[in-house]
């Protein structure tokens, strides 16, 4: 996809795909691999550099996770964080021991003036620890070219064989100056031109899709969220009519969502999608259920019902265009060893092989964000490419318990009000994900000098970069006072609201 990139080979670091985005977002293309790739695929993929991630590890273990081959001797810039620095320490002659005071946490570093690595980089840089072991010696032919207080060794180097590694993790946000290093790294080290980005991205895609439909017809279902709202304005400008979109409503969507998704491709990009109204089918299934499991198959499977019918009106079509992303790849390869296992879009599991079709995933290569930038790319409506995900089962696993159409009424404008509210006070982009939950709990209230006895709904607000972690929003208390408000006084059947204020982990963003 891109004539220039930087591998990562990825040993076990709960930052790695922050290493990847952060160098993307430099403009050169990044992939992750397992440590174990072999030789011969690495040298396929003809990288310009390589990064060597952290891991939990420590390098002498029986178990510690090593390259099949010498990363070393390819030719091509390296650099090592943490658990790569060590590795290359370990593996070049040098020795890592644990280290007398583990070190967790900001430090200030201290850089040789003249490193190419450290280009740039202030007198007091702040950089993020984490690490238990440390160098005890250096490998022949390597120089320190940065200490912490804490850490003597804390980057070196050895130029002639183009080998870097710093103990430090400078892709996290707490390192003040870590970008500019990766950049130091993957622009003058390396060389790359910086030409990785969504114009560039989208020419390659449509040239590649054009490829490999040919004269086929493709398929697209519609959720209604960013991945495949992008996904279809992608192929439509690729194919035109041959393709064909279908979105489903299943009954258990956002205030008014079909309609709002259907007068966007109506009104921006001239586009024919055909409508399923679904709302009885999923009801109907779902009644009297609430185990949350079995929702969410419920859910799969009448959406799979209803969209192999609609699909199968159109005889030419060979291709299921699929809103997988970047982290549904590199998460379903184990770090342990090799693994293409892949998660299928929640909405169309199953359905590439029960309809004998192909799957088309323009998107396997990208994170979320750079979705969000070739949808501005392509004329998407910012604020629909700004939307916060939305779960596949949608409102049928934020109605905790038995589902009903009334249950549905009432969170729909729960949510609605909320949403509002997030945007008058100008935070909803500062937000990764806020909804409402209607949970199976009454409390006792009092309303107009009357006794109420009814539903609380707890409201969600998370931060997060890609949803694999997050941390709770702190609303400013009048922002909180006007939601709940508001809630009360409008919707019936809603007398208290309450805001969860759990992180992941230990807990996840959705209550189901």
């Amino acid at each position: 996809m891109a004539n220039e990139k930087i591998i990562i080979l990825d040993f076990g670091s709960q930052y790695t795909q922050i290493i990847a985005r952060k160098v993307r977002e430099l403009g050169v293309y990044a992939e992750i691999y397992p440590f174990s790739i072999s030789e011969a695929e690495f040298k396929s993929l003809n990288p310009k550099g390589l990064i060597l991630s952290g891991g939990p590890s420590s390098v002498y273990a029986e178990t510690a996770p090593h390259p099949s081959f010498d990363v070393f001797a390819q030719g091509i810039p390296v650099l090592g964080i943490c658990y790569g620095l060590q590795l290359m320490a370990y593996q070049l002659g040098g020795a890592v021991d644990k280290a007398a005071k583990r070190e967790y946490g900001r430090a200030h570093l201290i850089a040789e003036k003249d490193e190419i690595l450290f280009k740039d980089i202030s007198s007091d840089s702040v950089v993020w620890m984490s690490h238990g072991d440390s160098l005890t010696k250096m490998p022949d032919g390597f120089k320190v070219i940065a200490h912490t207080d804490n850490a003597p060794i804390c980057a070196i180097s050895c130029s002639e064989k183009q080998i870097w590694g710093v103990q430090f993790h400078p892709e996290v946000h707490h390192s003040s100056e870590g970008k500019k290093i990766l950049e130091n790294f993957v622009r003058v080290i390396c060389n790359c031109t910086g030409n990785w980005n969504a114009h560039s991205f989208i020419e390659s895609a449509i040239e590649k899709i054009r490829e490999q439909v040919g004269n086929d017809e493709v398929i697209c279902a519609l959720s209604g969220g960013v991945d495949s709202t992008v996904l279809a304005v992608l192929l439509h400008k690729a194919i035109g009519d041959k393709l064909h979109c279908i979105h489903i409503d299943t009954g258990l969507m956002r205030l008014n969502e079909s309609k709002k998704l259907m007068d966007l491709f109506a009104q921006h990009f001239d586009m024919s999608m055909e409508l399923i109204e679904g709302e009885e089918t999923f009801l109907g299934r779902l009644n009297g259920v609430s185990d949350p499991e079995q929702k969410r198959k419920i859910i799969g499977k009448s959406f799979i019902d209803l969209f192999e019918v609609a699909a199968k009106r159109f005889n030419n079509a060979r291709w299921l265009a699929q809103g997988t992303l970047y982290p549904d790849v590199i998460e379903s390869v184990s770090v342990k060893g090799p693994s293409v296992v892949i998660k299928s879009h929640h909405n169309v599991g199953g359905l590439p092989e029960q309809m004998n079709m192909k799957v088309l995933e323009p998107f396997r290569e990208l994170f979320k964000d750079e979705v969000r930038a070739v949808g501005r790319e392509l004329g998407v409506p910012d604020w629909f490419v700004n939307r916060h995900p939305f779960p596949g089962p949608g409102l049928g696993i934020r109605i905790l318990g038995e589902i009903t159409k009334d249950k549905i009424e009432v969170l729909q404008k729960a949510d609605a009000i909320y949403i509002e509210e997030i945007r008058n006070a100008g935070l909803y982009d500062d937000i990764w994900q806020a909804f409402a939950v209607l949970l199976p709990v009454s409390s006792v209230g009092v309303m107009g000098d009357e006794r109420t006895y009814e539903n609380v709904c707890a409201i969600r607000a998370v931060t997060s970069t890609d949803g694999m972690t997050a941390d709770w929003f702190a609303f400013p208390p009048e922002v909180l006072g006007r939601i709940s408000s508001r809630i009360i006084n409008e919707v019936r059947g809603i007398n208290r609201v309450v805001y969860d204020i759990t992180s992941k982990p230990p807990g996840t963003i959705e209550w189901e």
